[in-house]
């Protein structure tokens, strides 16, 4: 049952009795105010489709004390105390001054129901209702895309570590796997033949950790006892049932087989194992959080984590679309992830923008400069201004593709390229260009290819689109646009990662609920300092 905010105030309510003391302007004076008009009850009556039962603490107040949890990044005790013992969190809760606060999971059961509604992000979706009601983006035509990594909350484990502990995990949730008769205890015999340990211990064993084949011979004992408890799970039902018996199944599959390979001297079929010479794409980096991933914003920096993508609006910093993925995956690409966000942006009003000649521009960086982005950007009708891909000529100091001519309708639309010499070529099925024998002799060879038997090259399928690009990006109007509102988006990313670097939780699902929080908390703030106000029951900025 859900429960009501009271209408009528506390003789000791403090918003009452020292209201006057939180700062004008700030979040806490805002919530205090207008948490009722901001976060209503029936808003969240779905969550509560029962009329029976205890009342639930008021959506307006836990609404509020999300904003303000993951404004300062405290954690669901941190948050709960800060309700009982700080009078601006109980001013902006309406709460008197001698109430204590409700128990921290109150927090966690708010969260499951709002994963688990048809509408889990409708906080941060009430704020950027708020937004566009204040009027604070119209005519602001101009959107901004980026992307940061935020670390895990968990430690990275290796093969070893994750071996024992995805068989632990079996052990503990799949029926029969456990106990000293269980399907662990009876087919998982390797390990404590070779070092003396069973799973029942969670460390590492005792082996000569500096020595080569006792590291092998680990991790082919490790192997092993995963293939054989694997092959007496019956999968197909685990798998039918669901649930974290299915979950440990599958994890247990995959820590078997991403970093391992067979031993020098193997084929595979005896039973041999090594720790594979190379780092499987995607690679599960600890069982305690699956989700989380190596993450390579650049080569110099590598961190484990998740990616936070947002599009923003540069002049206010406001987000208007953010979503947290794992750290890796062509599903969770910058370009992928951030164009979706950004033509899913409910606050630009596409036909008044064109109607009144302003051509919507999206900024950002040249990780989001691929060609299918162009394409779906064309599209949507956003104009890039996004920093091209460098060319990298196949010989250095040499002809770029741009220097080759590309028509895209010739050779009955199959498409042909010509070279600085020009020959030409038409593209093959696959988009390859083989130019071959009228290489020999070219005057222009050394400019162009190391290859003897000359050039090869292929196509992209969106070739004419970056050509394009590149020559818009050429000009000076297009550059100074640029270096004028796409740093600006770096103001938001600093915001969003002050004091909250490190993700709370485990889980994409989580943390992804977590982020569009952590948004919608910074552009409330944002917006009082843009001069929020609501006045004859309309909202405003200065």
């Amino acid at each position: 049952m859900q429960g009501r905010s009271e209408g009528q105030r506390d003789v000791f309510d403090v918003e009452s009795v020292a209201g006057h003391l939180l700062p004008a302007g700030g979040v806490f004076a805002f919530l205090a105010e207008h948490r009722g008009r901001l976060f209503p009850a029936e808003a969240f009556e779905d969550l509560f489709p029962s009329g029976l039962g205890r009342p639930s603490i008021p959506p307006d107040v836990v609404a509020t004390v999300i904003v303000l949890q993951t404004l300062r990044n405290l954690s669901d005790r941190e948050a709960a105390e800060a309700v009982t013992f700080d009078l601006r969190w109980k001013a902006a809760c309406g709460m008197p001054v001698d109430a204590g606060s409700f128990h921290p999971t109150v927090l966690t059961y708010w969260r499951k129901r709002l994963a688990a509604s048809e509408r889990p992000d409708r906080i941060f979706e009430v704020v950027r209702q708020l937004i566009a009601e204040t009027g604070a983006l119209a005519g602001r035509h101009r959107r901004a895309m980026d992307s940061t990594v935020l670390d895990d909350a968990v430690a990275r484990q290796d093969t070893v570590t994750q071996l024992i502990a995805a068989i632990r995990r079996v052990a503990r949730v799949v029926d029969g796997a456990g106990g000293l008769d269980g399907l662990v205890a009876v087919h998982c015999t390797r390990l404590r033949a070779l070092t003396g340990q069973d799973y029942t211990h969670p460390g590492k064993p005792p082996i000569a950790w500096d020595d080569h084949a006792a590291r092998e011979e680990l991790v082919t004992a490790l192997v092993n006892d995963a293939l054989a408890l694997l092959e007496v799970i019956d999968t197909d039902a685990v798998q039918a049932a669901g649930g974290k018996p299915a979950e440990a199944v599958v994890l247990l599959a995959l820590v078997a087989g991403q970093d391992v390979e067979p031993a020098e001297g193997s084929d595979g079929t005896d039973g041999r194992w090594r720790i594979a010479r190379k780092t499987a794409k995607g690679r599960v980096i600890s069982i305690v959080d699956p989700d989380a991933r190596h993450a390579h914003k650049t080569r110099a920096s590598q961190r484990d984590g998740y990616t936070a993508h947002i599009v923003a609006e540069p002049d206010t910093g406001l987000y208007t679309g953010v979503e947290l993925t794992k750290a890796c995956g062509p599903e969770n690409s910058d370009a992928t992830v951030g164009v979706r966000l950004l033509t899913e942006d409910p606050t630009i009003d596409q036909h008044g923008d064109q109607d009144e000649g302003q051509q919507k521009e999206a900024l950002a960086d040249s990780a989001y400069g691929t060609g299918q982005a162009l394409a779906d950007l064309s599209d949507a009708g956003w104009f890039p201004i996004i920093k091209p891909w460098p060319l990298k000529p196949a010989v250095e100091g040499g002809f770029t593709v741009d220097d080759f001519t590309y028509d895209p309708d010739a050779a009955d639309g199959r498409g042909t390229l010509t070279c600085p010499a020009g020959h030409t070529r038409a593209l093959s099925p696959k988009r390859a260009v083989t130019f071959g024998a009228v290489c020999r002799g070219c005057p222009f060879l050394e400019r162009c290819t190391t290859s003897k038997t000359g050039k090869k090259t292929t196509v992209h399928e969106h070739d004419q689109l970056h050509r394009e690009h590149r020559q818009r990006a050429a000009d000076p109007d297009f550059q100074t646009l640029y270096r004028t509102h796409r740093p600006m988006v770096e103001r938001s990313i600093a915001w969003l990662t002050r004091g909250a670097r490190r993700v709370p939780y485990r889980g994409v699902e989580k943390n992804n609920a977590w982020l569009h929080h952590r948004a919608a908390a910074l552009n409330l703030r944002r917006l009082l300092a843009l001069g929020l106000n609501h006045d004859n029951g309309a909202w405003s900025v200065a």
